[in-house]
């Protein structure tokens, strides 16, 4: 166990330390040793140790800030504190700054290695245990997929999917989590051939459908707020896939607690012209653009698509004589952000204070742009951690911080999730066709029928046909449309970044999540 563990030991009389440090060599540990709290967070940074042993009283920078700084490299790194002085306020700083454990000095070899073991072995044992257990899942999974799921189960499935990613993605061992993304592909794969196979009867259906964008305010808002007469507000972040909800549910629940989480089903394309203003209007796209042709913008028409949301809005509670008082405020900069932070209290002054939050989708867009996001989100687990990083410093958690001691019900969903595309599948359209990577629009497309789902007729499916012969097709699991002109670039440039506008579990099943205030 012992092999290739590499310790960080901060302590500026580290020469007294000798016996301790050869007691540790013999028995395989590699000890990296410092006298100060600048070199200790220099050595984080340049070595990557495995264990950080921290004296709480250095000279110049001090235990408790140096172990501040080492947490801002690497939040999960087990760090010893070892210390004079067992006054209570020291310690709960330390406890409060995670520390892992601590000692009191002298310190034994004897207490550091038993120490060291329980750190490790702990790591190890629940890595251990969280791949074992996902073995036993495995099976459970594999069966359940083949068996021709109901709408209902494939949320459930797709919720364990998430669960097994994010236990999996914190252990050590990497291989059960390829294993886990291999069956998640094949669910992937099943999950579309079902869409394939309902999506339009669910359009047309009165009942037997899943919750659509289109029916979310019937089916979920609309009982929510008829619940209680506490103002509600609806924070609809754009692009926020389910896994990225979980990131930052811990947050809220520092202040909130979370009464309810569902799922529904975003209307095709997945992308934010149809599924948030269907959110909004109550109405599929082909309805908003026969009932309200003034605000609908097809994909070829100039202008913003999304620039009447709150007219939508009003109209579906005036269609259906819901008489509340509502507010709207959409979030595409920092300086609005800003706004909603100083005017958090006045979004309890309606019934219904809609916030439109824009930031993931910009994030997703600015990582396939610039390449110092791709490497920041490289893959899923790098994507979650720059949501995590992005809510907790956002504008938009301020606001609810500020007014988390009052009485409102909290709503958070978005409208469509995003999936990491990986294979490329050529298609050819003319120059009006739509240059979206997961879906086309257009009159002349010529594409392999295996490879998309084919809307021949979109009304159909509830989608404008702006001409006769108009017609859409969707990518698949984590498949992107690509021109075979300049193929080979165009590959290049985008495969592995975040898109939506297709089929997949990670696009259409997305979170709706209710809370209150403590």
């Amino acid at each position: 166990m012992s092999e290739n563990v590499k310790i960080l030991w901060a302590d500026d009389e580290i020469d007294h330390l000798k016996p301790q440090i050869m007691f540790l060599e013999a028995k395989g540990y590699e000890i990296v040793q410092v006298t100060n709290g600048y070199d200790a967070i220099d050595q984080c940074q340049e070595t990557r140790p495995d264990v950080v042993f921290l004296d709480e009283q250095m000279p110049g920078i001090g235990g408790l800030d140096t172990l501040t700084k080492i947490k801002e490299i690497n939040a999960n790194i087990p760090i010893v504190m070892i210390t004079k002085n067992e006054a209570e306020d020291i310690m709960e700083e330390a406890i409060g700054s995670q520390i892992t454990d601590y000692l009191i000095k002298p310190v034994k070899p004897q207490q550091i290695l038993l120490t060291l073991k329980r750190i490790l072995e702990n790591k190890r044992l629940v890595s251990e245990k969280t791949n074992s257990d996902y073995q036993q899942e495995f099976a459970k999974l594999f069966s359940a997929i083949q068996m021709g799921l109901d709408f209902n189960e494939w949320m459930d499935i797709y919720k364990k999917l998430t669960y097994w990613e994010l236990k999996l993605g914190g252990t050590e061992g990497k291989e059960m989590l390829e294993v886990m993304n291999m069956q998640k592909s094949e669910a992937n794969n099943e999950f579309v051939r079902y869409i394939e196979r309902n999506y339009e009867d669910w359009i047309h259906a009165e009942d037997e459908r899943p919750t659509m964008s289109h029916t979310l305010f019937d089916d979920m808002i609309f009982p929510k707020m008829e619940e209680t007469k506490d103002p509600t507000i609806l924070v609809v972040i754009d692009n926020l896939r389910y896994d990225q909800w979980k990131t930052i549910e811990p947050m809220l629940m520092e202040y909130f607690v979370v009464e309810e989480e569902k799922m529904f089903y975003s209307l095709l394309p997945t992308s934010t012209q149809y599924s948030r203003n269907a959110i909004f209007s109550g109405l599929t796209p082909a309805d908003m653009s026969k009932r309200l042709p003034k605000w609908w913008k097809n994909d070829t028409d100039e202008g913003g698509k999304n620039m009447h949301e709150e007219d939508f809005l009003r109209d579906q509670l005036s269609r259906k004589r819901k008489e509340i008082k509502f507010g709207y405020t959409k979030i595409t900069n920092n300086h609005n952000g800003k706004i909603l932070v100083d005017n958090a209290h006045n979004l309890l002054n309606n019934d219904l204070s809609v916030i439109v939050y824009n930031f993931v989708d910009m994030l997703s867009h600015a990582r396939t742009e610039m390449e110092v996001l791709k490497e920041l989100a490289s893959d899923e687990p790098a994507y979650r951690s720059l949501t995590r990083s992005w809510f907790d410093h956002s504008p938009l958690f301020e606001a609810l911080k500020r007014i988390a001691d009052k009485k409102f019900k909290l709503l958070i969903t978005t409208d469509h999730g995003t999936i990491r595309v990986q294979n490329p599948i050529k298609v050819i359209g003319d120059k009006n066709t739509t240059t979206n990577l997961r879906y086309k629009h257009g009159k002349n497309l010529n594409y392999d029928k295996k490879d998309v789902f084919e809307v021949r007729n979109p009304y159909a499916a509830g989608l404008p046909q702006p001409n006769v012969s108009s017609s859409f097709i969707f990518s698949k699991a984590n498949d992107f449309f690509v021109y075979p002109n300049n193929y080979n670039h165009y590959v290049k440039y985008y495969k592995d970044t975040f898109q939506h506008g297709g089929i997949s579990l990670e696009e259409v099943l997305i979170p709706f999540v209710s809370l209150r205030t403590k």
